[in-house]
């Protein structure tokens, strides 16, 4: 019981008494608690086997009694205790689990359709809130995945999500991290496996591509055309300056032919030769006309 004086509404002192209820629930409790450690002491030492539990290095276990979390937090690894009949216990496994986020099609910032198939790496951070603040951890990280995944590559275009993957699973790991870490899960990392087009789109892009390489082939043989000819000219002063260098040519040219064995051997005629016989006719005319 409890009393005192408090201040009223109107401005005034009134006294008041305070009656502590009783606890029913307390005393239940106490009752199969204390019926649970007399059921064990009569069954000994069969009671043993269903009282000790044991729990692996990467295991941790979550121990409720008559319903409410066990104080002290997840027990383990090794062997801990638990009353029989009253005590229940969950078992969580820290190591790190790995999931295949099924293909999602989503529609990219520039309003292309895109399917994208990624894998997550999680573990669990916190057993306790694992087991008491989400109903199944694992099932819950699969769907926020997925549901992640589309809302991050609608606000990306097609060029970032086929070129920059790395800055999309960075992102949707951090998004992933943040929504689950009230539930105790970490998210490790995110890797984008693959990204799907539309067959419509992946022939348009192959064209333009192919139309892009022609494009810069046509360049090249154009430079490449207006190079040999500047060589040619340049070959071509060279021969003009020294006449005698054309007939080492000639003769140059006559020896590849004959190293191929050929039974017909095409004799290059000087054009200088042809030009005087026409010269020498011409003036021989002329004289004649005389």
């Amino acid at each position: 019981m409890k009393g005192g004086w408090r201040r009223t509404e109107s401005g005034g002192y009134e006294f008041f008494l305070e009656y502590k209820k009783f606890n029913a629930m307390a005393c239940v409790e106490f009752a199969a608690t204390l019926g649970s450690v007399l059921l064990m002491i009569v069954t000994f030492p069969l009671s043993l086997f269903w009282s000790f539990k044991v729990v692996q290095e990467y295991e941790r276990a979550v121990i409720f009694r008559l319903g409410r979390l066990r104080t002290g937090g997840a027990r383990g690894p090794g062997i801990f205790f638990v009353l029989p009949c009253i005590d229940s216990y969950c078992k969580v496994d820290l190591r790190t689990v790995s999931f295949d986020v099924p293909p999602q099609e989503a529609l990219t910032k520039d309003s292309v359709t895109v399917t994208v198939d990624a894998v997550v790496y999680y573990r669990i951070r916190d057993p306790l809130n694992a087991v008491v603040k989400v109903t199944n951890y694992s099932n819950s990280t699969r769907l926020l995945a997925m549901t992640t995944l589309r809302n991050i590559l609608g606000t990306r275009n097609l060029a970032e999500v086929l070129s920059d993957r790395e800055a999309i699973s960075h992102a949707m790991q951090t998004s992933l991290d943040v929504a689950t870490d009230p539930w105790g899960v970490k998210v490790e990392r995110v890797e984008i496996k693959d990204v799907s087009l539309p067959q419509q789109l992946q022939r348009a892009m192959a064209a333009e591509a192919e139309a892009s390489r022609e494009a810069r082939a046509k360049v090249i043989a154009a430079e490449g055309e207006m190079k040999a000819s500047r060589a040619l000219k340049e070959a071509a002063d060279v021969l003009h300056q020294s006449p005698a260098a054309i007939q080492l040519r000639y003769l140059q040219t006559l020896n590849n032919i004959s190293a191929e064995k050929n039974s017909t051997i095409v004799f290059p005629l000087p054009i200088d030769l042809v030009s005087y016989f026409v010269n020498l006719k011409g003036g021989s005319e002329a004289s004649h006309v005389i």
